[in-house]
């Protein structure tokens, strides 16, 4: 359970919600804030297998969920030439496919509920260079929830959208190291890819606080029309980059490649 679902989890159960509390961490789950309304269960995204138990084991406590509310994520950074199958595998097997095994094999339980699908900012800006396995499976999380939220909406089922930018958790903190990895491991981009450890080191440093998109995931889970998409906390600079011509964003970003070669 990262940041992110322990902030909202914390933040739901503080305003009379039952979660249950999916992680396939142990370590986590265990350290899960000992609450009559918190209920751990193991549920690994990647196995059919675990995500069916998962589900059998909260079908025999309830007979409807208000919502399901997919965080599994894991962010990669490095060449696309040079990034190992195996590595891109994981990411999409647990931002993309996760959330799509989670969806399905839960919705029976959601006839009168609703699908929160975290994407990000990565989901709707344009790649930028090294962030090309996480910004896929962003892009297909968008593709997907576009896709079921109009497949639903003849169900009345919401199907939203959360697109956060950074926040502090453990997973934007490591992403400095995972550059650093990745710059002692590449022929082609060594200095390049340091010097991007180095831009997202200062961006993280803006990182939001994990409770406000807890603040911004309740309104979504509680609002009687949400919106298709909550965009929250976007980074600035990224940002301003999409209204540009594509010619030229592409012409900083060689600028800024060349500048370490």
């Amino acid at each position: 359970m990262g940041g992110l679902g322990r902030a909202l989890t914390q933040y739901i159960v503080g305003r009379g919600w039952r979660v249950f509390a999916a992680d396939c961490d142990t370590t986590a789950l265990a350290e899960l804030p000992s609450h009559h309304c918190i209920k751990p269960v193991f549920l690994d995204v990647t196995r059919t297998a675990s995500v069916e138990a998962a589900f059998a084991e909260i079908k025999q406590q309830v007979a409807q969920l208000d919502a399901v509310i997919n965080f599994a994520g894991i962010l990669r950074v490095g060449a696309l030439v040079e990034i190992d199958e195996a590595t891109l595998r994981q990411v999409l097997e647990i931002n993309l496919l996760g959330t799509y095994r989670v969806n399905k094999t839960f919705f029976p339980l959601l006839r009168q509920g609703r699908i929160v699908n975290i994407s990000s900012e990565t989901g709707w800006h344009t790649a930028s260079p090294f962030n090309g396995p996480y910004a896929m499976s962003k892009y297909g999380i968008e593709a997907y929830s576009d896709a079921l939220r109009r497949e639903l909406s003849v169900y009345n089922i919401p199907v939203i959208k959360i697109q956060p930018g950074p926040f502090k958790t453990n997973m934007v903190a490591s992403t400095v190291d995972g550059f650093h990895h990745a710059a002692q491991t590449s022929e082609l981009y060594g200095k390049q890819l340091e010097h991007f450890g180095e831009l997202v080191r200062e961006a993280n440093k803006k990182a939001a606080a994990p409770d406000y998109l807890a603040e911004v995931i309740y309104r979504a889970l509680t609002a009687k029309h949400p919106k298709a998409a909550y965009s929250v906390k976007a980074d600035t600079g990224r940002s301003i980059m999409e209204y540009l011509p594509i010619r030229l964003s592409d012409w900083i970003y060689k600028k800024i490649l060349r500048q370490k070669i």
